[in-house]
């Protein structure tokens, strides 16, 4: 896969930053050219559940993201929520995939709706409209039927709707572990080659191979 894929990510103020902070971490390790773009309510969970503080203006935030992911400088490009003149305002420019992580409930909405008031929810509908990969990372329980069927529709639409739900069978041992291996799955969906995690049945493949020798 092409080391330069063009990746939008985009943080909203569902619980859940720790996966969005590590999915970037592993986007820049890739060598993918990342925008980034968040919300206010995204700023105060960041800070809540990372000790992590995000000024406003998108070049400050580059520089704090930049620091949090031992990045040189140039590799982050943070856009305002109202730049319009982003280029993935348009579908002539829209990159490679865009992922929202973590996304709630409300942006989820918007965008099953066809809004685009802000730049978040413009640039996942013109992913939808390009038919480029858009994968939506909500974090919320129980579920309404409203919720679930946006999520329906959204999947009727070409979106991937990838809940934050680890699995087990690696035996995860930190709460690292945990978020890698939802990482790993949303990394799959945008085309970023990764080996975060162990995959089902490699471990019963290796095992399999050294029991009957060498072929």
């Amino acid at each position: 896969m092409s080391a330069k894929r063009r990746i939008t990510l985009a943080f909203t103020g569902a619980s859940g930053m720790p996966y969005g902070l590590r999915l970037l971490e592993c986007l820049l390790a890739a060598g993918a050219e990342v925008s980034v773009i968040y919300s206010v309510a995204a700023q105060i969970v960041l800070h809540e559940e990372c000790s992590l503080t995000l000024p406003a203006q998108p070049r400050e935030a580059e520089r704090v993201l930049a620091a949090h992911c031992g990045a040189t400088a140039g590799r982050i490009v943070v856009y305002g929520r109202d730049d319009w003149l982003a280029p993935m305002a348009s579908g002539s420019n829209p990159g490679d995939a865009m992922a929202i992580c973590p996304c709630t409930m409300g942006t989820l909405g918007a965008i099953a709706g066809g809004l685009a008031d802000n730049l978040i929810e413009r640039a996942a509908d013109v992913m939808l409209k390009e038919r480029r990969p858009l994968v939506l990372v909500p974090r919320e329980m129980p579920l309404s039927a409203i919720h679930l069927e946006n999520m329906l529709r959204l999947a009727r639409a070409g979106a991937v709707v990838l809940p934050p739900s680890p699995g087990f069978y690696a035996r995860p041992q930190s709460i690292d572990d945990l978020v890698d291996f939802v990482v790993a799955r949303i990394l799959d969906h945008l085309g970023v080659a990764n080996a975060l995690t162990p995959r089902w049945g490699d471990e019963r493949g290796r095992d399999e191979a050294s029991a009957s020798g060498p072929l």
